[in-house]
């Protein structure tokens, strides 16, 4: 095993029953989809075991991704075990982004397992790198993950969906001419976000709508046309990530679930001008709802 970065303090392993005094790589729990040699795949297993060995857990059951309004559910969702800085973690770095975390939790549900709670997510438009947004998911992946839950806020492309209200993720159109896959790799994306789990979703909050997500590649936001060609395609909600997450998360062995916040209308929908500002403040705006609405649909998966 190579030395632990200067930042890791070595951690015994708890179960939340029995410790033992060996410290764990995710290799430990030896569960992981993320197997071969595809691009990215070694990346995300190294940081998968810094995060092993930083939290002293070999395994996570669950991953959440926390977009712009949903940071508030990080000390929701069950007992923080460790947090890691994200930008000492192979891959990641630092967010750029107004309203994102710069920290990775483990965090220990009722039932004793542990779900992985990313505080940021790195954006398509950041650095037009696929492989780089896809780093995320795959590092949850191969820290033991089966479900990865994928969370954001967007524009609304209807005007019925006020600002505020969650929407469920049924499906999703990439517009960003890019993808996180390379080669012969032809993955079946037909009920990419599980029918499964937004059944569950819904048993919490019945009124839950669902839409399909349209991703642009950003950052400008969209133009009314782009706007209006994006409602003609079948699209609800409009957005600058998550499609090329889900992508590589089914590629990787992941259940994906999807829930966007709506911010804002989308351009040319209201005249009121687009800014980030305004999708900070609609964030915090429904923070404590929206927080309480994923740790208790996260409580079920």
């Amino acid at each position: 095993m190579s030395a632990l970065p200067r930042w890791i303090h070595p951690r015994t392993y708890t179960d939340g029953v029995n410790e033992q005094s060996t410290p764990v790589t995710a290799a430990d729990a030896d569960s992981s989809p993320l197997t071969g040699d595809h691009p990215g795949f070694a990346e995300a297993r190294a940081a998968a075991d810094t995060i092993a060995r930083a939290t002293g857990v070999a395994e996570h059951r669950i991953a959440v991704v926390l977009g712009s309004g949903w940071g508030e559910a990080a000390g929701l969702i069950g007992d923080e075990v460790a947090a890691v800085p994200l930008a000492e973690v192979p891959g990641f770095h630092a967010p750029k982004v107004p309203g994102h975390n710069a920290v990775i939790r483990s965090v220990r549900l009722p039932d004793g397992t542990h779900t992985l709670v990313f505080g940021s997510r790195t954006h398509f438009y950041e650095s037009r790198d696929a492989q780089a947004v896809a780093h995320t998911v795959r590092t949850a992946a191969a820290a033991g993950a089966r479900t990865v839950v994928l969370t954001n806020g967007c524009g609304g492309m209807d005007p019925e969906i006020a600002p505020g209200t969650p929407v469920l993720i049924a499906d999703h159109i990439n517009l960003t001419g890019a993808t996180p896959l390379a080669g012969a790799t032809f993955v079946d994306l037909t009920d990419l976000y599980s029918p499964r789990l937004r059944a569950i979703a819904r048993e919490v909050d019945p009124s839950l709508r669902e839409g399909v997500y349209v991703q642009f590649a950003g950052p400008q936001y969209e133009t009314p046309a782009e706007v209006r060609m994006a409602r003609t395609l079948g699209g609800d909600l409009v957005g600058m990530s998550t499609a090329l997450d889900a992508i590589a998360a089914r590629h990787a062995g992941l259940e994906v679930f999807g829930i966007s916040l709506v911010t804002n209308l989308g351009a040319g929908i209201s005249e009121t001008p687009l800014s980030h500002a305004e999708v900070v403040e609609a964030g915090q705006a429904a923070g404590p709802r929206i927080a309480r609405l994923l740790a208790d649909i996260v409580g079920r998966l």
